[in-house]
């Protein structure tokens, strides 16, 4: 009489590791888009946070946006100082999820966090010396008189076409109508500002706040459609009403939804 075997043998449990293999190699693409699409999730949950606090901020200070720069020493005047009251205490909204690598490890543009050193600025509080992040604000919108400037946010019209804060390689952005995409993702050799907010964050997209303080995830070929400033030209050659055509495109970006 033959004994009843209880164990796998060799090739069955090859076998089941292949298959096991195999299932992995087709659930890890839809693993890391899941992932891919929970981070974008929470970077727009982020910049909700952040409408309140710009809310809260106008509402102080009569609709007027901050004066940004430096004058009164030290950067006394950008978002990350005179906003800090409203956000230092609600954890790292500063950070998107999906760009949490510092500068100084090389990687991906679009994960890329920035720092900003406020180490002896007397009037902020001293919980660190350095401050990182990955969202901007569009310099444009600053309480500076000139007529490129939007001062207030109680007097702008069409305000869901003015980007007022989002994905960002840096603290602010001065983006203009005449200016090129980058040529390559991040490539600061061409001293282009654009490249701070035409990156591939969130596969083909970023996402946004505008001044009417709705926010939405906006194509990077949509960027150069919006009112930047207040004489910014939204018909301007990488637009269709500028009659952009496909392969005007840097090649990065030539397989990104059209606008």
């Amino acid at each position: 009489m033959t004994a009843r075997r209880n164990a796998f043998t060799l090739i069955e449990l090859l076998v089941v590791i292949a298959i096991i293999a195999l299932l992995m190699s087709i659930l890890m693409p839809s693993l890391q888009r899941v992932r891919k699409q929970a981070r974008a999730v929470a970077c727009l949950s982020n910049l909700k946070q952040w409408s309140y606090i710009w809310h809260m901020y106008t509402e102080d200070s009569n609709g007027k946006f901050n004066t940004g720069g430096t004058a009164g020493g030290d950067a006394a005047n950008d978002w990350l100082v005179l906003l800090m009251p409203y956000y230092q205490d609600r954890g790292a909204l500063t950070l998107c999820p999906s760009a949490t690598r510092p500068m100084i490890i090389p990687g991906d543009f679009a994960t890329r966090a920035w720092s900003w050193d406020r180490q002896g600025w007397s009037n902020l509080k001293q919980k660190e010396t350095i401050d990182t992040g990955s969202y901007g604000e569009n310099e444009w919108i600053c309480d500076r008189n000139a007529a490129e400037y939007w001062r207030n946010r109680n007097t702008i019209k069409d305000a869901a076409a003015v980007p007022l804060f989002f994905d960002c390689g840096y603290v602010d952005v001065y983006p203009n109508a005449t200016a090129a995409p980058p040529q390559i993702e991040g490539d600061p050799t061409g001293l282009n500002e654009w490249i701070l907010v035409c990156m591939n964050r969130h596969s083909g997209y970023v996402n946004y706040l505008f001044a009417d303080l709705s926010l939405r995830k906006v194509g990077l070929k949509e960027l150069w459609t919006f009112k930047w400033t207040r004489t910014f030209n939204t018909s301007n050659a990488w637009t269709k009403a500028g009659a952009v055509r496909h392969e005007d495109w840097p090649p990065w970006m030539r397989g990104l939804k059209d606008y």
